[in-house]
């Protein structure tokens, strides 16, 4: 019988999760606990707590490592944490707090009871999720317990037929895209999850990927599937390419979601032996809703429905789902409608397949009156292999201009250059960027141009460099619209 956890150097039988979910649901219940946080690493610690607050009926607010102090103070007390676990060199940031070590999955971890004001949640929270968008202050998603053990049973029945047994952890489990499709739904199934810590995978921060480190991490424990972000799979095709080796004959899938990935770089990836399929989802409905799959997939696209999920297209374009929805957002009683407006733009095809063209609030009107989403021409940019990143602007303006961040920091004006010149081949001309400028930094937390998850903060990259672009600086109050949600 195949292992429920395989961590590196344990494999963990599904008796023996069980036992350590057992003894972490007593000592929830013990304590009286309500409302727990985490702030863990990707360890089987993380498994059997988080399986442990459904049993006891106690929400878990998982928070990534990658949040700074002040967005986790907002979680904290916005959530109403009465009881925080956490690494053992993170609960530094807390010094004044009660800190007791406790056991967890064999591993030692600290935690403090803290002095919260209860919150009125919606009723069946399990779950608090929180999507810093593009934002400072996080936004908690609140989520029910049916509804993630929807999307997971959907997703276990649509990757049946791949006969998934080894999924390796790739994202952080405080990420709900992994935390549903990469640990509930492999389990669900009864496949190995192998949960390695975040820094061996060749992770650190929120932005930070040693592709290198993760090949090696890959061809020693050849999983059938995995999860990436579209900056990490660029990043691994980049490092097969370079070493002239291919991706392990082990994968049957990695799905790849989190923000539009572009059809070069799909194919580029599958070139290499990386059989890479888009999805689409959003916190709001629970994590995947769509999926392109081996064999039934269309590049450009975001997959078919997944069997928990229905999608409709607004008379005005806007994608809404249903089927997997959340229970409300932390502090607003407003109740969800049955189909939630994803502030996504987008049509769904005669075969199913959905196509997601940008954000509806970042459409830009040019002075010319035609409406972009500069989400679907930031996808042709980066979909050369000189460019990193990429920033589109021209709302009101007679055409189009970007930012871009080299992949590699020495490539030249001619190697952007060329990448403008073939996006532009493939967009109509009122879509064409007729300007561009070299990027001052890279668009991370560091830098102030992104949030820590990675979302571009466009005010503030446009102020950095609307003197080279000829355009107007937003006003300082213009990065915190409402946070994106997908």
């Amino acid at each position: 019988m195949r292992p429920a956890l395989d961590d590196g150097h344990h494999a963990w039988p599904a008796v023996e999760l069980e036992r350590a979910i057992d003894a972490a649901t007593a000592a929830l219940r013990q304590a009286g606990t309500r409302v727990l946080a985490s702030v863990l690493d990707n360890t089987p610690a993380f498994v059997a707590l988080d399986m442990a607050t459904l049993r006891a009926d106690v929400v878990h607010v998982p928070l990534p490592l990658f949040f700074t102090p002040q967005q986790m103070r907002h979680a904290l007390a916005a959530a109403g944490v009465d009881t925080l676990l956490a690494l053992p060199m993170l609960a530094a940031g807390w010094p004044a707090l009660p800190w007791n070590p406790v056991q967890v999955a064999g591993e030692t971890l600290l935690q403090a009871p803290l002095p919260a004001a209860p919150v009125t949640l919606p009723p069946g929270t399990a779950k608090i999720t929180f999507t810093s968008g593009t934002t400072g202050a996080p936004k908690g998603v609140c989520l029910g317990a049916d509804a993630m053990q929807r999307v997971a049973r959907g997703l276990a029945e649509a990757t049946a037929p791949l006969g998934i047994e080894r999924h390796l952890n790739a994202l952080p489990f405080a990420v709900l895209l992994e935390n549903i499709a990469g640990l509930m739904a492999p389990l669900a199934q009864g496949a190995t999850c192998v949960t390695l810590p975040l820094q061996a995978l060749g992770l650190s921060g929120s932005s930070s990927f040693d592709a290198a480190c993760f090949q090696g991490v890959v061809e020693r424990h050849r999983p059938h599937s995995l999860i990436l972000l579209p900056q990490m799979l660029r990043a691994w095709c980049g490092e097969l390419q370079r070493s002239g080796r291919r991706a392990p004959d082990s994968l049957r899938l990695v799905a790849v979601g989190g923000a539009a990935v572009g059809e070069p770089l799909l194919h580029a990836a599958q070139a290499l032996g990386i059989p890479a399929c888009e999805g689409y989802g959003l916190s709001e409905g629970a994590s995947v809703q769509t999926l392109n799959l081996p064999g039934a997939q269309r590049p450009g696209s975001a997959g078919r429905a997944l069997p928990h999920a229905r999608l409709r297209v607004a008379a005005d374009g806007e994608l809404e789902v249903g089927g997997s929805l959340f229970s409300g957002y932390l502090g607003d009683p407003s109740p969800v409608p049955p189909w939630w407006p994803t502030g996504d733009l987008g049509h769904i095809d005669a075969d199913g397949y959905v196509h997601v063209r940008g954000r509806r609030k970042h459409v830009l009107i040019t002075s010319f009156g035609r409406n972009v989403s500069p989400e679907w021409v930031e996808t042709a940019l980066r979909s050369h292999p000189a460019v990193a990143q990429a920033v589109v602007f021209g709302d009101g303006q007679p055409a189009l201009s970007a930012v871009l961040w080299p992949l590699d920091p020495r490539a030249s004006e001619a190697a952007l250059q060329a990448a403008v010149d073939t996006a532009n081949a493939t967009l109509p001309d009122y879509a064409r960027v007729a300007r561009w400028t070299r990027a001052r930094a890279a668009f991370d937390a560091a830098s102030g141009l992104s949030t820590p998850n990675g979302r571009p903060l466009r005010a503030a990259i446009l102020r950095r460099h609307a003197d080279t672009l000829d355009l107007p600086a937003p006003a300082d109050t213009a990065d915190n619209p409402t946070p994106a949600t997908a």
